[in-house]
């Protein structure tokens, strides 16, 4: 028996008692048949029972009903074998407290059979919130919820319950009592209630309230920018209309609500809490904003589009919010990379857990945006003259490798070549792969097939102002005989998040991924299906003839060696550029116009070893280029605000100093670099990794 030897002067009892009194966390001493023979105070202050209540209780009690059964096998288990179980398990647990409500908690187990006690010793510890990790988890719940609203607004038909999901996801995600939409009056005396939860007595949805002078509305209205009152009782800019005051509201973030540049009118969100917003929330209502003004716009002339209209319109909203959408994506993941790599995180297992989960979460975001921008036609793209068979030949192997046995595939191609980004059509090809493989759960037969065709069938879609290539069109088929689909189906194909796939099996972005890149690229896309008659696409590419100087075996290897293959394949396949090492205290001039961004691309930088100059627009970076010591590489945003933008910046740079590496980044950036020529600047697409930027930036150096 260990020996704990005894304090000078002091009651050995007296002591521990105190001490198990003082303990700040939970501790229970509990016999061998589970029953609750002592707590502490600290006991009652987590689990909200009196201690009267504790002594002689089941320990079971303590544990939620869903897992109770199982609760009480493991302790009978450890019973007959107890030993000392740590603190920092790798898995979740959660107490049930006296009032039904849950609190996740870690547990340390003692026994004191080898101090000859029948007993054993739980410390329980509510685990407090760690404020990074609580920050970066908010951003990417905000982030789900803009997503959430996103899914919501491509099914739509109506503008009105997408005006009624908006404040009640805002409540929802910010956890306030009140929000509403209001939208100007002609006149701009009155405003008028479109949708709200929580709304006063005296407003309903359709009512009118008067535009006060000085309210925090009427400062949106008509300064056009966001505005938050942290505390109405110290609120000196602004006067808070008394209605608001005596319903105990307390604080509020008010954001204009926007029509092709003009203020029609504002969404805001209240709060009996003073001090409840900040900048994240700020960001994430002014993104709602964005997303449900763009709604708006659309709803007003959607009735009179037709398919076609209709799927370029909802392209628009998804190209026209990724900007911002990877801004926040990127100061999510790069700040989530800067705390998993932080001494007090990086020996904590429960905080890497939850950095972990946040990052994954982070990443599917950034797929979903590459998808959406696919789909919008607004990704980047790096069209080259591709060997069609090659690439279908390299294709159809993969495919034998990872789809059911029971599925066979035949190729069929001529000799062919197209014009088109090799990574992307063959990501496009691999998704209408995967749903045909998904239509013959019981095995089938897939076909692929290349043709050449001078024109498109007559009912193929295509942008009317194009004209055909000259070389006609490369026809690229892939066919099952599956279950097919219904005409209602078929026509919706197209559109992002549309599927018939049961919850888990798929986003329903591959047809529209494949839809957006066959656009982008100037070609078009046809689907034929029947049910129980299998499915039909095709991807027509602008034909074009070999250069007699073009190793055609390269051209082959390129098209493939980036790709991959997966249950769900992303809009985005490219692994991450250049594997060298980027030179020590390498001398960067960072210009972006986000703070959040700027200050975490800062961060990752410095981890990389570089010394970093930051600034916010073009116009400084050019008198920072005239500096000395003049820094060796530019990393710049495209899109800089209202100033020039990151292109315009890069061609001035050029002219002065054109040894200068240049590195673009952006989250939206193809109609910027639309009018220069091909791979005139490397672009960082947001958002990265810090082995993306150190990869990029090796590129950029290394580059002749």
């Amino acid at each position: 028996m260990s020996h704990v030897p005894a304090i000078p002067g002091f009651d050995d009892g007296a002591v521990f008692r105190s001490l198990f009194t003082a303990y700040p966390d939970a501790l229970l001493l509990v016999d061998l048949q589970g029953r609750i023979v002592l707590a502490n105070p600290s006991t009652s202050a987590l689990l909200g029972y009196p201690l009267e209540e504790l002594v002689g209780r089941s320990v079971d009690d303590l544990v939620p009903d869903a897992i109770r059964p199982q609760h009480a096998a493991y302790r009978n288990a450890y019973a007959s074998s107890p030993r000392s179980r740590p603190m920092g398990t790798q898995m979740e647990l959660v107490a049930r407290r006296r009032d039904g409500s849950e609190v996740m908690v870690e547990i340390a187990l003692s026994p004191l059979q080898d101090q000859g006690l029948p007993y054993v010793v739980a410390a329980i510890r509510g685990i407090g919130d760690y404020p990074r990790v609580k920050r970066a988890l908010q951003r990417a719940r905000y982030a789900e919820f803009l997503a959430q609203f996103g899914r919501a607004a491509v099914d739509a038909r109506d503008r009105q319950p997408l005006l009624d999901l908006a404040p009640s996801l805002a409540a929802e995600a910010l956890q306030i009592e009140m929000a509403k939409i209001v939208l100007l009056e002609p006149g701009g005396t009155t405003l008028r209630i479109l949708a709200g939860v929580g709304l006063l007595p005296n407003e309903s949805i359709g009512g009118v309230i008067a535009r006060e002078p000085r309210s925090p509305f009427d400062h949106v209205l008509t300064e056009g920018r966001s505005v938050v009152v942290d505390d109405y009782a110290k609120e000196a800019r602004l006067r808070i209309p008394q209605q608001y005051l005596d319903a105990g509201l307390v604080c509020e973030i008010s954001v204009p609500l926007s029509d092709r540049g003009r203020t029609i009118g504002a969404m805001a969100v209240y709060s009996r809490t003073p001090q409840r917003f900040g900048g994240d929330e700020m960001r994430f209502l002014e993104s709602l904003s964005s997303l449900l003004a763009t709604v708006l716009q659309r709803s007003s002339s959607e009735e009179a589009l037709g398919h076609a209209q209709r799927l370029k319109t909802v392209g628009q909203l998804t190209g026209g919010v990724a900007h911002d959408f990877n801004n926040l994506l990127m100061v999510i993941s790069g700040n989530l990379q800067v705390l998993q790599d932080a001494p007090a995180c990086a020996r904590d297992p429960f905080v890497q857990q939850l950095v972990g989960a946040a990052a994954r979460a982070t990443r599917r975001g950034a797929e979903l945006t590459g998808k959406l921008l696919a789909f919008s036609r607004r990704q980047v793209l790096a069209p080259t003259v591709v060997e069609v068979p090659a690439l279908m030949r390299s294709l159809t192997d993969m495919l034998r490798r990872t789809v059911d046995q029971r599925i066979a595939i035949d190729l069929d191609t001529q000799p062919a070549y197209c014009l088109a980004d090799p990574i992307q059509l063959e990501t496009a090809l691999l998704n209408v792969a995967i749903n045909a493989r998904d239509a013959m759960p019981q095995g089938g037969r897939l076909r692929l097939t290349v043709r050449a065709t001078e024109l498109l069938p007559p009912d193929v879609e295509t942008d009317d102002q194009e004209l055909p290539p000259p070389h006609g069109y490369v026809a690229i088929s892939v066919s099952d005989n599956g279950s097919g689909m219904s005409d209602d189906v078929r026509r919706r194909a197209f559109e992002p998040f549309f599927t018939t796939k049961e919850p888990g099996r798929g986003t329903g972005l591959g047809l529209s991924t494949a839809y957006g890149f066959v656009r982008q690229s100037k070609g078009a896309i046809d689907l034929r299906s029947k049910v129980g008659a299998g499915s039909l696409v095709t991807l027509y590419l602008p034909r074009v003839e070999p250069e007699a100087d073009t190793d055609t075996d390269a051209r082959a290897g390129a098209a493939s060696e980036s790709a991959s293959i997966g249950t769900e394949v992303s809009a985005n396949l490219s692994a991450p550029i250049g594997a060298s090492r980027i030179p020590a205290r390498l001398r960067v001039l960072l210009v972006e116009d986000d703070a959040e961004v700027r200050s975490v691309t800062e961060k990752l930088l410095a981890s990389l070893n570089c010394e970093v100059m930051a600034c916010d627009s073009a116009e400084r970076a050019l008198e920072m280029i005239k500096t000395a010591p003049a820094p060796a590489l530019l990393l710049s945003d495209i899109a800089l605000g209202t100033g020039m933008q990151g292109t315009e910046l890069a061609d001035a740079v050029r002219r002065v100093q054109p040894r200068l590496p240049i590195l673009l980044m952006s989250g939206f950036s193809s109609d910027l670099l639309s009018e220069r020529p091909a791979h005139a600047y490397a672009l960082l697409p947001k958002p990265y990794s810090r082995a993306e930027l150190e990869a990029s930036l090796a590129k950029v150096l290394e580059a002749p």
